[in-house]
């Protein structure tokens, strides 16, 4: 067995895929697997990647989570050089800044979906 995504829905897949393209321009699109619904993105070499499946009956997560809201399922890590750099660019292709923010040395954003995903610099070991 080989893990090669994690999934997110969306009610656009095409979209969404090209908004984590923007923030992982290394990245690119596997020919194969790009349709209208469902696309799967890369890093260079290939490796585990991140797909895209347009789902008509989305509803996007709460962030933090409520018991009576639509969880979260699943939420990206994305290292950065520069946190406050690589957060203002996120939000300049369209993520918001979430409200709630956890940690000072990680940033909790929304992607256009609504998916929650931090970004955070690399912790000394």
């Amino acid at each position: 067995m080989r893990l090669t995504a994690a999934v997110l829905d969306a009610p656009n897949a095409r979209e969404l895929a090209h908004f984590y393209l923007r923030l992982l321009p290394e990245w690119g699109v596997r020919r194969d697997e790009d349709g209208p619904d469902w696309v799967h993105i890369r890093p260079p070499g290939g490796g585990t990647g991140l797909s895209f499946q347009t789902e008509p009956a989305y509803r996007p997560p709460t962030w933090p989570s409520t018991a009576d809201r639509q969880q979260m399922m699943i939420h990206l890590d994305i290292e950065v050089d520069d946190l406050e750099r690589e957060t203002a660019r996120a939000v300049a292709e369209g993520a918001r800044l979430a409200e709630f923010q956890p940690q000072d040395d990680v940033r909790v954003l929304l992607d256009p979906a609504g998916h929650p995903f931090c970004l955070h610099t690399q912790t000394p070991q």
